[in-house]
């Protein structure tokens, strides 16, 4: 068993990867320490839905700014085991993601990574009933299977320590 007590339940909150969108952790594409992607300005009178908010990349280490508004989305994908993950805004490198033998283990912000090591620790895993008619392609239902499966818990759960390491040491 896990070094990390297992023994308690995980109830999906029913949370979506656009629930996390709101101050996402990335690589900073000018000196490579940690940046965060925030809601920018908005323009006077305009209010956008809180996924298509003009977005702004600040890095507090070299003093890095970029503007996003108005451009495409790319939420990211499990297509490719090899690929690494990035923001959905500037396509640059989350800061939260590693890698491990099955494939990446990322998050946008430290919400979304403990919410995954509340999930893949918990032994027993409450999911959203079948009949309930609210959202049911949640983060947690949306994790790859290999992550949800208990036989890899240890490795998941140390791939999230790592990153939390990650963090240390930026």
């Amino acid at each position: 068993m896990s070094p990390i007590s297992t023994h308690h339940r995980f109830r999906d909150p029913r949370s979506t990867k656009y629930d996390f969108l709101a101050s996402v952790l990335v690589c900073c594409p000018g000196c490579e320490k940690v940046a965060r992607v925030v809601a920018g300005p908005e323009p006077a009178g305009v209010h956008d839905p809180e996924l298509f908010a003009p977005r702004r990349l600040v890095c507090r280490n070299c003093g890095a700014v970029k503007e996003w508004s108005r451009g495409g989305v790319a939420l990211h994908r499990h297509r490719d085991r090899d690929e690494s993950a990035t923001d959905p805004y500037f396509g640059v490198r989350l800061w939260l993601q590693t890698e491990s033998r099955h494939g990446w283990v990322w998050a946008y912000s430290l919400e979304h990574l403990d919410l995954i090591r509340r999930f893949v620790q918990a032994s027993l895993r409450e999911g959203i009933p079948w009949h309930d008619h609210g959202r049911k392609m949640t983060v947690v239902a949306r994790l790859p299977a290999w992550m949800q499966q208990a036989k890899n818990r240890d490795e998941v759960l140390r791939a999230i320590a790592r990153i939390h390491a990650s963090l240390l040491r930026a």
